[in-house]
């Protein structure tokens, strides 16, 4: 497999992600999504190195579909668990690091709560001259790549199953419905599919939004977001807007866990307006897909039914991605430092 349009050492941000470097992971996971077809699902392109998964968070998806990838390459593999570990002693992450990188790690996949923190170990390896590569597994509110790109491939392998590309969703519609302030799934995904020239609505409670969104919201006559230029972005109060003539639509988890202020009345109010159900999807296309990040809150971001039907739902189809695109990822910066 080629890799001469890779030259990204780390995978951080999707932000200055480039046409050719969505489309070459897009091929390289169709590859590999072959590979996992096969009675052997193991291939050799990592062998000899050392994927190292530090979760300072808790992931059963992610870290999952992160191990799996890694081990189909052929990668030694080493997991980190934050409340098993020295930290508990005092150990700082940078230290952390050091200690994976001192045992010949080649690739650091991490995830933190606080935004920053993988960028700040890439910073710090490059300041060493180490040849490690950082892979950002979610960080805080920030981001998190893998997810958008895999959600992008499962678009993409729905509208061409042999070769997913990015031209593919052109002027398609696509709603992301939920909790955007504090989800990384949503920052990466508006990079992505903005990208593709997607026409992209978000769509969520004004306590829900980042603050600078709320200038751009109007239900009646779409307004573009001048802060993200040659995107076609926009945002709505309301759902129903949002949905209207929606190729897909992405229902995003309420990330309790962060809110730190009663954001909400109650779930069940806001299930009402914004949880999406088979009555919602009159709004949207006849063939529209759904899709959610994961893991789900039933019953209150989707409906129970509709997140188990498989004439609408790609849920387990994002989860079956997850792994090719992972192995992707790891294999495009892992393919500059195969041992010898």
């Amino acid at each position: 497999m080629s890799t001469t349009t890779w030259n990204r050492h780390h995978i951080l941000s999707l932000a200055d992600f480039t046409p050719i470097e969505y489309d070459t992971v897009l091929k390289a996971a169709a590859s590999f999504r072959e590979v996992l077809s096969r009675r052997t699902k193991k291939v050799p392109a990592l062998q000899g190195q050392v994927v190292a998964n530090l979760f300072f968070e808790s992931s059963t998806r992610t870290r999952s579909s992160f191990e799996l990838a890694a081990k189909r390459l052929s990668a030694d593999t080493l997991n980190f668990t934050s409340a098993t570990s020295s930290m508990t002693k005092g150990e700082t992450i940078l230290d952390t690091a050091k200690t994976y990188l001192a045992m010949g790690c080649d690739i650091m996949v991490i995830r933190h709560k606080e935004a920053g923190v993988p960028s700040a170990i890439a910073a710090e390896l490059d300041r060493l001259g180490e040849r490690v590569s950082v892979l950002n597994a979610g960080d805080g509110q920030h981001e998190h790549p893998s997810q958008g790109l895999l959600d992008l491939f499962t678009i993409c392998t729905l509208i061409d199953p042999i070769e997913p590309r990015l031209e593919l969703l052109k002027d398609k519609k696509i709603a992301i419905v939920g909790d955007i302030l504090h989800s990384r799934v949503a920052r990466s995904n508006i990079w992505s599919l903005t990208a593709s020239g997607a026409e992209v609505h978000l769509a969520a409670p004004p306590t829900l939004l980042p603050k600078w969104f709320a200038d751009f919201v109007n239900d009646e006559e779409i307004k573009e977001i001048d802060q993200i230029p040659n995107r076609k972005l926009f945002v709505h109060w309301h759902l129903e807007p949002a949905l209207r003539d929606a190729d897909f639509v992405m229902t995003l988890r309420l990330q309790k866990e962060r809110m730190t202020a009663n954001l909400l009345p109650s779930l069940r109010e806001y299930h009402q307006l914004f949880g999406i159900t088979r009555s919602q999807l009159k709004h949207c296309k006849p063939n529209v897909k759904i899709l959610h990040p994961g893991p789900v809150n039933r019953g209150v971001e989707i409906s129970s039914d509709l997140m188990d039907d498989p004439e609408f739902s790609l849920i387990q189809t994002q989860v079956t991605s997850g792994v090719a695109v992972r192995m992707a990822l790891l294999y495009l910066i892992g393919s500059g430092k195969a041992v010898g």
